[in-house]
């Protein structure tokens, strides 16, 4: 049985990008997507133009394994008050606050190093602003879901696509035009700066409103049990033991508890769903610097022309989710970010052809686009609200993670068999993220009626 198609007019479905919070998610989605580009693709650019080997620049995409493994310290994020901050500014914006800080320090300090003969200075501040960006990440996540209701989030993702792709803009295409005016190092110092708007939107937009931690705590019956069985020990044994249980297992325990033996499914199918794209990422800007195009065509094609691209795919997938619901979309996101990886193909053998960058960009970001902002939702449909940022962290690192592993061996198997070859072989590993599309669509139904 397929989702349930919800039924909206157009009318009603536009009208809801002009609430609060979804106009919020915009900026928030800014400050979120401007770091990423800077240790990954951005990076990749400045490492090529300045000489270092394409199998190193590879490696260097492990950096981004942070994003995936954030879930480690999602519940710290989660449960863990700041002292000073969580009470000025609450849980959500005090974390947001002191990630951001790590960001602009870790951007600094890259502006600062020439990564001839520094690669070991440079990756540091790389996974400085990387570590940053992804606890960043995760309450900006769990921010996103506690601000609105189920109605709102499809539109509350679509808007967090939109300003994440905007921050992309200013890190792809704003960073390689001033570097190649100016300098890499003033670009990367011009980047810090714009961490600004997400600085100033958590200082102006509120806390949004949750149950308290001990409030959260007392309905959870491993808790409770804990707390039974451990009376007569001390009081800090006792909080310590209930925080590690409401904070760390609950948030899984309560997974499985709602879909049982088919979680592992849903598991599988977040791993898989953008291993395609992520796969092949780290060799898109070698590829376009290896076939001739400057910097200014590479930052006007593939990052304006390209992430308007993305944002115009943002909105249509919003929209869409919408009017018809989740399910349909997953197949048609999964299948379209799949074929587009063909372009790639073609564009390496065609050579440096500037209308077959143009047709490639335009496939390959709308395809991306309408994919993130339909996969936002569907994993903001799975995540309890009493577990936000653990649950949605697991999810998002679950899905950047085998991508993100894979691509470190990019610069090997370009060096070994081109770019053609690689970028068919990404287009393959999109094909287990199609049939679990279908089977999510088919068979589960009872994600629209989950008690969360």
């Amino acid at each position: 049985m397929a989702i349930p198609t919800p039924k909206r007019s157009w009318r009603s479905a536009l009208l809801v990008y002009f609430c609060a919070p979804v106009v919020t998610m915009l900026f928030l989605g800014f400050s979120a997507g401007l770091p990423f580009l800077l240790v990954f693709s951005t990076l990749s650019a400045w490492l090529r133009s300045d000489g270092v080997e394409v199998a190193a620049i590879g490696f260097f995409a492990w950096i981004g394994m942070l994003y995936s493994i954030k879930f480690f310290w999602a519940p710290v994020v989660d449960r863990l008050a700041l002292p000073g901050l969580t009470r000025l500014f609450g849980q959500r914006r005090g974390w947001m606050l002191l990630a951001q800080a790590l960001i602009v320090a870790g951007l600094v300090g890259m502006a600062g190093v020439d990564p001839v003969g520094n690669l070991g200075w440079v990756a540091a501040f790389a996974l400085l602003v990387a570590f940053g960006s992804a606890t960043q990440d995760i309450a900006v996540d769990a921010y996103r879901i506690e601000s609105a209701g189920d109605d709102l989030q499809a539109a509350l993702s679509s808007s967090y696509i939109i300003g994440y792709r905007l921050g992309l803009i200013a890190a792809g295409a704003g960073a390689l035009y001033i570097a190649a005016h100016v300098s890499w190092s003033a670009a990367y110092l011009c980047m810090a700066l714009l961490m600004g708007v997400g600085v100033l939107t958590v200082l102006i937009r509120p806390e949004p409103a949750r149950a308290s931690l001990g409030l959260q705590l007392v309905h959870e019956p491993s808790v409770r049990a804990f707390l039974r069985g451990s009376r007569g020990k001390s009081k800090l044994y006792r909080r310590l033991g209930a925080w590690a249980l409401g904070a760390v297992v609950c948030p899984f325990l309560d997974f499985f508890r709602r879909f049982g033996v088919k979680a592992l499914g849903l598991l599988l199918f977040i791993a898989v769903f953008r291993i395609s794209d992520l796969a092949m990422g780290s060799m898109a800007n070698p590829l376009y610097i290896d076939l001739g195009f400057s910097l200014e065509t590479i930052a006007t094609v593939t990052n304006i022309f390209g992430i308007a691209m993305s944002i115009a795919g943002g909105i249509l997938g919003g929209l869409l989710v919408v009017r018809y619901g989740i399910g349909p979309l997953l197949i048609a996101g999964a299948a379209l970010v799949m074929i587009t990886n063909l372009l790639f193909s073609a564009l390496a053998l065609m050579g440096d052809r500037v209308p077959m960058l143009v047709v490639t960009i335009i496939g390959d970001n709308l395809a991306n686009g309408l994919a993130s902002a339909v996969f936002i939702a569907f994993l903001s449909s799975l995540t309890s609200k009493a577990y936000t940022a653990t649950q949605y962290a697991l999810f998002s690192s679950l899905m950047t993670l085998p991508g993100k592993f894979l691509s470190g061996f990019g610069g090997l198997v370009v060096a070994a068999q081109g770019y053609a070859t690689f970028f068919l072989v990404a287009t393959l590993l999109g094909l287990p993220a199609v049939l679990l599309a279908v089977w999510v669509n088919r068979d589960v139904a009872l994600l629209g009626a989950q008690e969360r």
